[in-house]
């Protein structure tokens, strides 16, 4: 398995989510496996908003799902406050799902149309036996207010009578009726306008501090992982390719894969001149990468040395870490 290194982590201990070389698999037509995640390490500390950037097919949902276990994982592990949740099966597995809940990016298929939105958001609760009748009844109605909700007009309605950013709104008050202390957001705005995109992410800023959660937020869009980011790890291809915060990533990106994204996100200015870069080539297949660096094919700075060695993560600047050859000044 080829990896990419784990510079960027921090100390063992200290994080609510430690991923170590997780790799997931899925078989193609013809036979072949193929490595969606190959190999990706990442850790999250109490508080903190850690989001996975990158291209369509990189990987990104796919690791979120292997996290939680909703798919299967080839290698590796996750350790969920300290329990390696890989090697749970079962009763012993579905006893720690309530520290980590997802919010999936198709609002409306994620809720059971035939249901009442009260009892969307006290189904949990319901499953693992909390609270009476009465105290879960007050914490429905307390939570849909948190999300900008009227228990009162919306609790006897069904989710398909309601546009997207509501039942959004619906999915983090479920997604938080059992108290996780780590949320998994599957890119949860990128279906929704931009006025109502920056609704959603000031609720779940809200409830991160309102709860003490940690978040874990998968995107494609670098203009909204920058608003909310702790740090940001890119992807490209299963693999990470860098680790930064936002105003690093943003004003110094030192991979070249990173520069392409970024030089991509418009500027509101007319004054200024955005230089684009322009990535050569089309994206290696999954089922037979590059030998070397993974983006080397489309990179312009690829060297003999790139083909016959893949590089590993290493710290370039102060909580900035890359895997490149010959990363940007």
């Amino acid at each position: 398995m080829a990896g990419t290194g784990k510079a960027h982590m921090r100390a063992e201990g200290t994080a609510i989510l430690r991923v170590d070389d997780l790799v997931v698999e899925y078989k193609s037509q013809g036979g072949e496996k193929v490595q969606a995640v190959s190999g990706v390490s990442l850790d999250i500390i109490p508080g903190e908003t850690l989001s996975v950037v990158g291209e369509s097919g990189c990987g990104k949902s796919t690791l979120a799902k292997g996290i939680l276990q909703l798919i299967e994982t080839a290698s590796g592990s996750v350790l969920l406050n300290g329990s390696d949740i890989t090697k749970l099966k079962g009763e012993e597995l579905r006893k720690v799902r309530p520290q980590a809940q997802m919010i999936f990016q198709d609002s409306i298929s994620s809720l059971d149309p035939h249901m009442k939105v009260s009892a969307l958001v006290e189904q949990p609760l319901k499953v693992w036996g909390r609270g009476t009748p009465a105290e879960r009844k007050d914490k429905v109605n307390d939570l849909l207010r948190s999300v900008g909700l009227d228990p009162e007009v919306v609790g006897d309605r069904k989710p398909t009578e309601f546009s997207g950013g509501q039942c959004q709104r619906i999915s983090i008050a479920r997604a938080l009726a059992i108290e996780p202390k780590l949320l998994v957001c599957d890119e949860p705005v990128s279906s929704l306008d931009v006025s109502i995109q920056a609704q959603i992410l000031n609720i779940l800023q809200e409830m991160k501090e309102r709860y003490g959660l940690s978040l874990l937020f998968i995107s494609h869009d670098l203009s909204v992982v920058r608003a909310i980011s702790d740090r940001i790890v890119v992807m490209y291809l299963g693999k990470v390719c860098e680790v930064s915060t936002p105003d690093e990533l943003s004003e110094k990106p030192r991979h070249h894969y990173t520069h392409a994204l970024v030089s991509s996100v418009p500027i509101p200015d007319p004054t200024i001149k955005n230089r684009r870069a322009i990535l050569q080539g089309e994206p290696p297949s999954p089922t037979n990468p590059p030998s070397g660096c993974r983006f080397r094919t489309r990179c312009p700075a690829a060297t003999d040395l790139c083909a016959s060695e893949e590089p590993q993560l290493r710290e370039v600047a102060q909580g900035q870490f890359v895997a490149c050859h010959h990363p940007r000044d």
